[in-house]
């Protein structure tokens, strides 16, 4: 009830516009992806639920993904079965592709959204950074000097195989930097924890712009 409550006081703050489409549009979005190597579901909820059950056959894959949920505050749910026998790039790359298909999906037009988002993440020694504009545009801007090569069986080239999928498939502009550090444990964590709440940020509603953030009228 208490957050029932919280919702409702949003509303009052919001043009009637979005607090319909927010009643009766929610931002949700499902994918279905199956190829000769992998086979996923994955639902996205823009508007909240968390971690509603990531299961990738990646352990490490399934931490940050969880860390992604939590702070975007997105409802995320992902099912993957993939030939991480053979290798785990196939299977990351896909969750990317699925992730930013169901962002721009849940998304539709953008009418209503901030569009921009940065958030600086300090994971202990390390520093992170993400900027995101829902521009339409896909783009990938990524600097990551990691001081490993990976922890297990996964290879933290594949952080960046990640975000490029995903910003393509989102249409979105990404840039993300680790400033410095030294621990690449850290610098991966702050990396899917600056990337989500830069996209918290951005997807957030904006009350004073209902309609689509552009002078152009279309993203």
């Amino acid at each position: 009830m208490a957050g029932l409550s919280g919702r409702k006081r949003v509303f009052r703050l919001l043009p009637s516009a979005l607090v319909f489409r927010l009643l009766f549009m929610p931002r949700v979005a499902k994918i279905e992806r199956s190829t000769k190597e992998t086979q996923l579901r994955l639902v996205l909820n823009v508007d909240g639920g968390g971690n509603l059950g990531i299961a990738t056959g990646i352990p490490f894959f399934d931490h940050m993904l969880d860390l992604f949920a939590f702070h975007s505050l997105f409802g995320l749910e992902i099912v993957a079965q993939g030939d991480t026998a053979v290798d785990f790039h196939h299977t990351v790359e896909d969750i990317g592709i699925a992730l930013g298909a169901a962002l721009a999906q849940a998304l539709g037009s953008k009418s209503g959204v901030m569009r921009y988002g940065c958030s600086y993440i300090p994971m202990d020694e390390a520093l992170i950074r993400s900027v995101v504009d829902i521009s339409g545009r896909p783009l990938l801007i990524y600097h990551a000097p990691f001081g490993a090569e990976g922890i297990g069986s996964f290879s933290f080239q594949l952080v960046g195989e990640f975000l490029r999928a995903f910003s393509t498939h989102a249409a979105l502009t990404l840039h993300t930097a680790i400033l410095y550090g030294r621990n690449s444990h850290h610098m991966v964590e702050g990396i899917f924890k600056s990337l989500a709440q830069a996209l918290a940020a951005a997807t957030s509603l904006n009350p004073g712009m209902p309609g689509i953030p552009s002078t152009k009228g279309l993203l």
